[in-house]
């Protein structure tokens, strides 16, 4: 059955493949319970750890020697099963010879340090899995030093402080503290950080190596007996290899053979021999580690609900996967184009912001171009008398220049067409931003960006046709007051103005006017009738014209933007489907990630469920 400490593994190594180590609040990584190891540089960390795992796996050298942190966790299999090792960033690989392992995390160190002695704080993860371990997870941390060497930064010295301050701040961290027994424990940097980051000593195991190097006459009893510094955990020695066993290739297995010698048969530490030793240690740390985890299992539930629900809602929020057949395809692609013409007519009908500047167009556009249309022009006089002589002819009109009025009444009308094509093209400027805005608002459409591209191809191609029907539309509607005038316009000003122009003008009935004056008078009154004609059709067009163009654009634009497509579509085969669904690389690897990580939460969370409450 999979252990409390193994299910802690599922969850780091989680947020080691996706670097979820910090953030806003409490990361995950932070709330899970975690063993660090702390020491000096040549303080024996690394013969610790490799008696407690039993293998000799760690690279050796003088100086700094751990440059990354290594997280360490220790899987407990069944008798006579064979030892192997893995690393997350080669998880295919089952490594059976740990001197391969000695040279991988020498390799993977260089990788991101290169050959030299800096430090890096991206840490390497290492699971082994052998008979001979228990459930555990260790994080070897780099040695503290005093002096920076040759070779090494002149803030080496404090960056590694600030490095393994980052672990053992952490409440939840277990402080591992490994201090020579040939030196004083009040100098050592072990104690040293773990009495300013844990006073009160809860989070503290204090490990005391070399008690065979010490001088003669000398002993560390007071040190383990915690008379001397006084931690809530017992302390625990440790008997190392010696450099000779370590030469001669001595099995991890024969030393911690005699190492349980060393202590039954010390007549200092024979009385403390049952809680001494790399085995003992290893024990009273897992032991010790299942009991915070199970004592923190409600938080650490409560975060992985947390999370998962975070990497749901991001699911969501770029897409989940797409199948593989084409109706799902096909379906996939129909649901983008809804989502897209959602947000187009939302544009539209106000419920966001750019459909009132068509609006504008009918509002403020149109009419200030129709009055800057020249009929003042158009209609003088000196024009007047030239358009009613070229309509007459060799043979001047007898009553009225029927064929001048006809001729001014088309020339002015005329003007009309700019304006009106004007607002078609104005409408049809601001229906193309929009549908670029849709576009961009369409969340579900970002992860599709050759879908996009197409879907704003067919999209600009309707409006363009729905730009022809509406120009052609209000074209013919100018034509149409030119091809048939109205007549009751004219007979209702015929008399009456005559009328009244005889009164003022008695001279009119003088049978030899003067010329000019008749000339001048009869010019201006057939401009000022033109004019109002003119002026009762521009009254007619302002209105109809954007009816038309509402009609012919908006209203078609609404209705039937992606048919066109939609028939394309339609007839696709599988593969070009899939090519519309193409998506950004970065993207898929995101999502891939995503639910990796998810899929490691939901299965931690199902052991929790399985195994956490039991006794």
């Amino acid at each position: 059955m999979t252990s409390l400490i193994g299910l802690i593994n599922k969850i780091q190594r989680a947020c080691t493949v996706l670097g979820d180590h910090g953030g806003e609040g409490m990361s995950l990584w932070e709330a899970l319970p975690t063993v660090a190891v702390v020491g000096g540089q040549s303080s024996g960390k690394s013969s610790v750890l490799e008696s407690v795992v039993g293998r000799d796996f760690l690279p050796r050298g003088s100086g700094i020697v751990t440059r990354r942190p290594l997280v360490l966790q220790l899987h407990k299999t069944d008798d006579g099963q064979q030892e192997y090792a893995e690393f997350l960033h080669a998880s295919r690989k089952r490594f059976t010879d740990f001197a391969a392992v000695r040279q991988e995390i020498s390799d993977e160190t260089d990788r991101i340090t290169g050959k030299t002695k800096a430090i890096s704080n991206v840490p390497i993860q290492l699971s082994i899995y052998s008979p001979n371990v228990v459930n555990l997870t260790l994080i070897d941390l780099p040695g503290l030093t005093k002096v920076a060497v040759e070779g090494q930064s002149d803030t080496i010295v404090q960056d590694i402080e600030n490095m393994v301050r980052s672990y053992v701040e952490k409440p939840n961290c277990i402080i591992l503290a490994i201090s020579p027994a040939n030196q004083d424990i009040a100098t050592s940097d072990a104690i040293k950080i773990a009495r300013e980051v844990d006073p009160s000593g809860e989070r503290t195991f204090g490990v005391v190596t070399k008690l065979d190097l010490m001088d003669k006459g000398t002993n560390a009893v007071e040190v383990l007996e915690g008379r001397q510094y006084k931690l809530q955990h017992p302390w625990v020695g440790i008997v190392n290899r010696s450099q000779a066993d370590i030469n001669k290739n001595v099995d991890m297995i024969v030393a911690r053979k005699k190492e349980r010698e060393y202590f039954e048969t010390s007549p200092e530490y024979g009385h403390l021999a049952h809680k001494m030793g790399a085995e003992y240690l290893a024990k009273l740390l897992s032991e010790h580690l299942e009991y915070v985890i199970r004592m923190k299992i409600p938080s650490i539930i409560a975060l992985i609900n947390k999370a998962i629900d975070e990497l749901n809602a991001e699911l969501d929020r770029i897409g989940r996967p797409i199948a593989v057949d084409s109706g799902a395809k096909l379906y996939t692609i129909l649901q983008m184009c809804r989502a897209f013409d959602k947000v187009f007519k939302e544009h539209l009908d106000g419920g966001r912001p750019g459909g009132d500047r068509i609006y504008g167009v009918f509002d403020h556009q149109l009419p200030a171009a129709l009055k800057k249309l020249p009929f003042n022009r158009h209609l003088s006089s000196k024009n007047v008398e030239k358009v009613v002589m070229e309509a007459d002819g060799y043979q001047p009109h007898l009553i009225a220049p029927e064929q001048g009025y006809r001729r001014l009444i088309e020339g002015s009308i005329g003007y009309f067409k700019g304006p009106a094509e004007a607002s078609v093209d104005a409408v049809h400027l601001i229906l193309k931003e929009l549908v670029r805005k849709s576009i961009a608002a369409t969340e579900e459409l970002k992860r599709f960006p050759t879908l996009q591209a197409d879907i704003a191809a067919a999209a600009n191609d309707a409006l363009e046709r729905f730009r022809d029907e509406s120009r052609r539309t209000v074209t013919r509607m100018v034509d149409m007051e030119s091809a048939y005038l109205t007549v009751e316009f004219f007979r209702k000003m015929h008399l009456e103005p005559e009328k009244n122009a005889d009164q003022k003008n008695p001279s009119r009935n003088n049978p030899n006017p003067p010329v000019d004056s008749y000339t001048d008078t009869h010019l201006s009154k057939i401009g000022s009738n033109v004019n109002g004609y003119i002026n009762m059709v521009l009254d007619t067009l302002k209105n109809s014209i954007p009816k038309a163009v509402v009609h012919c654009q908006v209203r078609e634009a609404k209705r039937s933007l992606l048919n066109h497509f939609y028939v394309q579509v339609g007839r696709r085969e599988k593969d070009q489907l899939g090519a519309l669904l193409d998506e950004d690389p970065a993207l898929m690897e995101k999502r891939a990630q995503l639910a990796k990580r998810l899929e490691l939460y939901k299965q931690a969370m199902d052991d929790i469920d399985s195994v956490a409450w039991n006794k």
